[in-house]
């Protein structure tokens, strides 16, 4: 039978983080996914000569751009370690951290997973019937005869950001780049890879199987299943080593009353291009990396402060921690912002409305063991011991 469309029951986001693996145990399915957008273009130069009006051959210069971003709810650093960003735990991995970088490693930044060389990760769209949910498939491997999958070869995440503010879900964004794309209808079984050799520019042959989808929808049992969302309400900022930044007081109960955060890590990257390849053999970060934090606040009490000082004042620290809706709150996840430096702090005030200041704070992220400088992250669901 005919498919009309395709909605979001039908789909799951996994993601691979060996580009060159097909073995399940290197894939998770990720949780709580609300957006996944996916393009391809093809950069092509017309040849053209004298006596011919219309061109004679379209060819290709430069690699494919591929491009993917999605969306989806934080929940506890499940999400953020699947996708090879360093989330701290204790303890060694177990079933449901079945990642490359999931050892006992205790230390490093955020962003120090993809700071180093390497083929990139896969992505993969899968999708069942029509009018089946995904994560109820009566099946043992998430490809069967009627599944279709869309893959999304050698990417390297170029942006990833967080989102909190009153009267929304905190929401992770993230966009990555990729080098090739396939389309594939599942025979049961395994099937080709969407990643290329990019020393040798050509397909890898290694078939790709995929875990079963979970019930859960990605957050594997026996972790924080429970956690369906995190609340705002549940969001707690110690701004108080940056206090001294602000013209206003910033911090505690009399302090300005936050009304949303965000957090940026930006990893733009440039490919590297060479004679005899159709894609690029890497995609080297852009250093040096600079995240920021930006904080958006209504304002109650001034404090004593002069630019002239705040211009001679040394880093500073923020942390930012989301507890899990429990009747004792528990930390789910936590941020913490080392090395900040003010970058600006902005008024408004009008009629009809509160006075709001907007401040922005800035870091740069070191290198993969550098633990004083740029954003570090802790989630429950790695036994972190939060302090």
């Amino acid at each position: 039978m005919a498919r009309n469309r395709v909605i979001y029951q039908s789909e799951g986001l996994f993601v691979n983080n060996v580009a060159s693996s097909g073995s399940p145990e290197s894939s998770e399915q990720l949780a709580r996914v609300q957006s996944a957008n996916y393009s391809f273009t093809i950069n092509r130069q017309d040849i053209n000569q004298f006596g011919d009006l219309a061109r004679i051959d379209s060819l290709v210069l430069d690699p494919p751009t591929v491009n993917l971003d999605f969306s989806y709810y934080l929940t506890d650093g499940f999400n953020e370690r699947a996708l090879g960003f360093f989330v701290q735990h204790t303890g060694s991995a177990t079933s449901s951290q079945r990642f490359a970088n999931a050892g006992a490693d205790t230390q490093g930044n955020f962003a120090s997973g993809h700071l180093t060389s390497n083929s990139g990760v896969n992505f993969y769209i899968v999708t069942s019937p029509d009018g089946e949910d995904l994560n109820k498939e009566p099946t043992t491997q998430p490809v069967d005869d009627n599944d279709t999958i869309i893959g999304i070869g050698n990417c390297y995440i170029s942006d990833y950001s967080v989102d909190m503010s009153v009267g929304s879900i905190p929401t992770v964004n993230v966009t990555a780049e990729g080098a090739n794309m396939n389309s594939v209808i599942g025979d049961g079984a395994a099937f080709p890879n969407p990643a290329v050799d990019q020393e040798a520019g050509t397909k890898f042959v290694a078939p790709v199987t995929l875990p079963s989808p979970n019930v859960s929808g990605g957050l594997a049992a026996g972790t924080v299943g429970a956690i369906a969302a995190l609340r705002p309400g549940d969001i707690t900022l110690d701004l108080s080593n940056v206090e001294s930044d602000s013209l206003v007081k910033i911090d505690g109960a009399d302090g300005a009353h936050v009304q949303s955060a965000s957090i940026s890590v930006p990893l733009s990257r440039t490919p590297i291009d060479r004679l005899g390849s159709r894609f690029p053999f890497a995609r080297e970060v852009d250093f040096p990396v600079s995240c920021t934090l930006n904080v958006s606040a209504v304002v109650s009490n001034a404090q004593a402060a002069n630019l002239a000082d705040i211009l001679d004042l040394g880093e500073s620290e923020a942390t930012i921690t989301i507890n899990d809706q429990q009747t004792t709150p528990v930390p789910a996840a936590r941020y913490i912002l080392k090395g900040l430096k003010i970058d600006s702090q902005s008024f408004s005030s009008s009629i009809g409305s509160n006075k709001t200041v907007d401040l922005t704070f800035s870091t740069q992220i070191g290198g993969p063991n550098d633990t004083a400088n740029g954003v570090f992250m802790s989630g429950a669901g790695f036994n972190q011991v939060f302090v």
